[in-house]
């Protein structure tokens, strides 16, 4: 069988984690870097060892050797980034946060679906061989009816993303850590969110750096998310129901979990691997192969919800300022 080969739409600090986990993928190999400085993809070119760079999104879009485009590219350029490569025909994996609002959300998948593409919001952590450990104990009754569950997410330092504070960019806590626990929650729950309220704090004419939702789901589960951008505390998650609890440190990139029981006895679940992105590259093989245009596991569905909440919140937080 060939390998897909994948094209990466940007040089951003995400992308030499992600071609770690494309080569640790059987099915995949990556073919080409582009951004809008060929020196820039040049200079990456050659420290990860791609073959080809290309000076523009264009080039790489028009590149009929390249099967897929990755793209990680600062927030606000998201949707302009993928709706030039859609419309090139190319199936597209979009890092997260997807889009900034509903509307261009609605969009892409569309035309997605005109052109007969793939279309996939990147959301590693509910691939991960844990996240699937965690899903079947609860599922299967592990821990009783799931009555709370709680999020940290705990940056120190976000000095080196230089548009973080720009509302304009898409910055701020929500949208860069946001769409990890929302949709990592809903999918080891099995569960939608019926409500959702929630507070930040931000200087005046920045955007958030921290925030902290309350969160309601089907069947009475009640939920917390906090995240900030100057602790230094643990990021982990706890899942609590009467029969036990589970709590998984760094969640959306972890290999451990730790699960305790009604009698209060710990168990360490552990599952090593090498990268934490290969798990998602191989989902996305494997939906190319079997020619979908969705994922059947991050739906359109849970991406376009998780947009809206998320939408909602900077309406709520900053649109009368």
């Amino acid at each position: 069988m060939d390998k897909i080969r994948y094209g990466i739409m940007s040089t951003a600090q995400i992308v030499p984690r992600f071609v770690a986990g494309l080569r640790e993928s059987a099915q995949a190999e990556v073919r080409g870097i582009a951004s809008r400085r060929l020196e820039n993809a040049q200079k990456m070119a050659k420290e990860l060892v791609i073959p080809v760079a290309y000076g523009s999104y264009e080039e790489l879009c028009k590149d009929e050797t390249i099967d897929i485009i990755y793209i990680p590219t600062y927030n606000q350029g998201h949707y302009s980034a993928a709706k030039l490569a859609l419309s090139q025909g190319k199936p597209v994996l979009l890092e997260k946060p997807f889009t900034l609002n509903a509307a261009e959300a609605e969009e892409l998948f569309a035309i997605a679906q005109e052109q007969g593409v793939f279309l996939m919001e990147a959301q590693k952590s509910v691939f991960l061989p844990i996240t699937q450990k965690v899903k079947a104990t609860i599922q299967e009754g592990g821990l009783g009816e799931i009555l709370w569950v709680q999020s940290v997410t705990a940056y120190p330092n976000v000095d080196h993303i230089p548009w973080f504070y720009s509302r304009e960019a898409g910055g701020g806590a929500l949208h860069g850590s946001g769409s990890y626990p929302l949709q990592y929650l809903q999918y080891v729950l099995g569960k939608e969110i019926q409500e959702v309220t929630g507070t930040a704090t931000y200087q005046q004419g920045a955007t958030d750096s921290q925030c902290n939702l309350a969160l309601k789901f089907a069947e009475g589960t009640l939920g917390n998310i906090f995240i900030n951008v100057g602790l230094k505390i643990p990021s982990e998650m706890t899942i609590c129901g009467t029969k036990g609890q589970i709590v998984i440190p760094n969640f959306w990139k972890t290999d451990c979990a730790y699960y305790t029981d009604a009698q209060g006895n710990t168990v360490k679940w552990s599952e090593q691997f090498t990268s934490e992105f290969t798990y998602e590259i191989n989902h996305v093989n494997q939906c190319l192969q079997d020619k979908k245009l969705t994922s059947p596991v991050m739906t359109k569905e849970l991406t376009i919800a998780t947009v809206k909440i998320v939408e909602s919140f900077y309406q709520e937080w900053f649109d009368n300022e």
